[in-house]
């Protein structure tokens, strides 16, 4: 079976609700089984963060091949717990707390001579660190705060896709009906055309 699923930054999908779950779907195996890898370089990365709203200040000094390599190892360890925290059974979390740790934040507060005071977030980390530690946060938010009721894959047979299920009844089903909906309930038609029993 032939995919159409994108297998760059620019055509990930955006459709999780969450942006930690948005990062799971960045990469693993596609539809037709083979190995999908939306972040190919530090430049995939940077794109994905801008497009998902996580990219934070300070993307700039990061040596080259870093972001890609920290963002993959990122989401492999978000893969882990959230895997886990949805099979209810216990992972270490010592992997993201690194993450954690290594691009912690702190509040500043900035007074422009022409402005109103406000509170910045500053970091002294530095690298890939300093651009991950936004998502790395929404993935700690998610495992600790998260209903992982409403943390669920797509249940079209062939998608591998997670989402935070916001909808008011809670019935969602599908990654989007686009991608997987409609797709699921015309092959189901079509073989209840030919007589064939629905998946």
């Amino acid at each position: 079976m032939t995919t159409d699923v994108p297998t760059t930054a620019a055509g990930a999908h955006l459709l999780a609700d969450h942006p930690a779950l948005d990062m799971l779907n960045t990469g693993g195996l596609a539809y037709d089984g083979q190995r999908v890898e939306r972040w190919r370089d530090d430049a995939d990365v940077l794109e994905w963060l801008g497009k998902s709203g996580m990219l934070s200040e300070g993307a700039g000094g990061v040596a080259r091949g870093e972001l890609v390599d920290a963002a993959r190892a990122l989401r492999e360890t978000v893969r882990t717990l959230v895997q886990a925290r949805k099979q209810g059974q216990w992972a270490d979390p010592e992997l993201l707390n690194r993450f954690l740790r290594d691009g912690l934040t702190y509040d500043r507060l900035a007074w422009p001579d022409d402005g109103a005071p406000e509170i910045r977030q500053e970091s002294l980390a530095q690298g890939a660190a300093r651009v991950l530690q936004p998502l790395a946060a929404a993935a700690a938010a998610l495992l600790a705060g998260g209903d992982f009721n409403l943390v669920r894959r797509c249940e079209h047979p062939e998608c591998v896709y997670w989402f935070y299920d916001r909808t008011k009844s809670h019935r969602r089903r599908w990654c989007s009906m686009a991608l997987c909906g409609n797709r699921f309930k015309v092959a189901r038609h079509r073989q209840r055309a030919v007589g064939q029993p629905s998946a």
